[in-house]
């Protein structure tokens, strides 16, 4: 079993079928990264996470966390560099000019919930579960947890699960932002993010592209900012002639 990533052309789907529980370690990291390169300049237009995982006891599993076992005999350096090189992938993962939609379909903890962070638009089951156990063992969420969460569901949210630790389920992370909708179950969760694949195919990847880098680039900076940010994306489109195509065809275009 492991991390599998199909390619069919302009929608990618990666799919978590590793380890005792889909725990995270170099392994997985490892394919990520070496994906990260790959997904960037494939034309892969849209990427679908998703995991059909169900534990013995019959428990399904998104992400149960990170692979703290293979760390055993690590010491504190190689700890610090291998939960750096995460941060830095899943930064990498965040910013690839397509869009990323994950299906949460059960448990997704520590690494399970930073995970989320790298999608554009995160869907769930009834029966999922997130949180944030780190610093009941003494550490804390290190791939991005910490630093970015409170981006999606505000600071206090992100104060109460990294600092309480307590799970919460679909319906409470619909609350707050850590997931934008709810499905009946994982066949409806991955047919719901196949149709929204569907429609960001069908535009400019010139411009969802520049999209996504103006929207995701102008977190944090001042207006002025921002709007030079649009600007160029915006005109980088232009130079591109598909915005041309598009001009010349709006009719047909807006008939679908």
């Amino acid at each position: 079993m492991s991390l599998i990533l199909e390619n069919t052309g302009s929608v990618a789907v990666l799919k978590f079928d590793h380890g005792k529980a889909n725990e995270m370690g170099v392994a997985e990291l490892d394919a990520l990264e070496s994906w990260t390169d790959e997904l960037a300049g494939s034309g892969v237009r849209a990427l679908i996470s998703f995991s059909s995982r169900v534990s013995r006891k019959g428990t399904p599993i998104f992400i149960s966390g990170a692979n703290v076992t293979e760390r055993a005999d690590w010491t504190g350096e190689q700890v610090a560099a291998h939960v750096r090189r995460q941060r830095n992938v899943l930064a990498k993962w965040r910013r690839l000019p397509l869009f990323h939609v994950a299906v949460v379909h059960g448990v997704a903890l520590g690494w399970g919930t930073e995970y989320l962070l790298t999608a554009d638009y995160q869907l769930a089951t009834p029966g999922a579960q997130f949180g944030l156990p780190e610093t009941g063992l003494g550490i804390l969420p290190g791939a991005g947890g910490s630093s970015e969460l409170w981006s999606m569901v505000g600071v206090a949210q992100a104060l109460r699960l990294g600092m309480t630790g307590e799970r919460i389920g679909v319906d409470e992370a619909l609350r707050i932002g850590l997931i934008q909708e709810k499905v009946a179950d994982l066949d409806a969760g991955l047919s719901r993010a196949r149709a929204l694949a569907d429609r960001v195919v069908r535009n400019s990847p010139t411009a969802v592209a520049a999209f996504k880098r103006a929207c995701l680039g102008s977190v944090g900076l001042e207006a002025a900012e921002r709007r030079e940010l649009e600007a160029r994306a915006y005109e980088h489109c232009l130079k591109t002639g598909e915005a041309a195509v598009g001009r010349e065809n709006f009719d047909a275009i807006r008939a679908g």
